[in-house]
């Protein structure tokens, strides 16, 4: 497995992450994810971070292992992912994460010709009732909601044939699960080549993955200093637009 290194210092290392790699495992597939990678570059950081445990009861419960995972990005979603090499780092950026400190920036092309230049998505999040693999914004969301906000501004919009897409730069101000993928759905203009969220849409040519990219990250390092790294476009988005 072949990874870019985008920023390191002793405490984080920030990676160019690839679309179709799992952050890390789920006990059900024994594809190589970047947790194990990030144990192959780092084994002292084995016991950074937290332990995922799944189960029915305390018996049969087993252990994930998320050695130096401090957030994750969706396994189809590629660009940068912010990993920690020891446990003071992990506290420390952990907690920048939950107070909303840090800044994300992604790209994404959506279905349609999206109206407004830039919006606001203000809509909780809950459990979908149909899928329990999915997620669901407003009517008929289950279980608890959990507040979700994402700002959007659009790039440009364009055609191939009789479909149009439109690009947007994204801006999530909280990390729910799958967030992004949700609240586009939620206004009609789902992100394409998303099989899971809108697995009858259309792609653009010769596009064959989900089309999020996790362009910057901002964060503060633990000397205080405010630290923004950008991941390429990948070619995809590239030859696309």
């Amino acid at each position: 497995m072949k990874i870019k290194i985008l920023y390191e210092d002793k405490n984080v290392l920030v990676i160019d992450k690839p679309s179709g790699i799992s952050v890390h495992p789920d006990l059900r597939s024994k594809e190589k994810t970047i947790s194990d990678w990030f144990l192959k570059n780092y084994p002292k950081s084995k016991d950074v971070g937290e332990s995922l445990f799944v189960g029915d009861n305390e018996e049969n419960k087993k252990e994930i292992k998320k050695s130096g995972i401090v957030h994750r990005l969706d396994k189809e979603t590629s660009g940068v992912l912010l990993l920690v090499k020891n446990q003071k780092a992990y506290e420390f950026l952990k907690k920048q994460f939950q107070d909303i400190e840090i800044k994300k920036t992604y790209h994404a092309i959506v279905l349609g010709i999206v109206k407004k230049d830039s919006d606001t998505i203000d809509k909780p999040i809950g459990r979908s009732p149909k899928d329990f693999r999915r997620w669901l914004a407003g009517r008929g969301a289950r279980g608890e909601l959990r507040d979700a906000m994402t700002k959007y501004k659009k790039i440009k919009s364009f055609s191939q044939g009789k479909n149009q897409f439109t690009y947007l730069e994204v801006y999530p101000k909280t990390g729910r699960t799958h967030q992004i993928r949700v609240h586009m759905k939620y206004i009609n203009h789902p992100v394409v080549c998303d099989s899971l969220y809108d697995p009858d849409g259309v792609c653009p040519k010769d596009f064959k993955r989900l089309a999020l990219h996790a362009k910057s990250i901002e964060f503060k390092n633990l000397k205080g200093e405010n630290i923004k790294v950008e991941s390429p476009l990948p070619k995809e988005f590239a030859n696309v637009l």
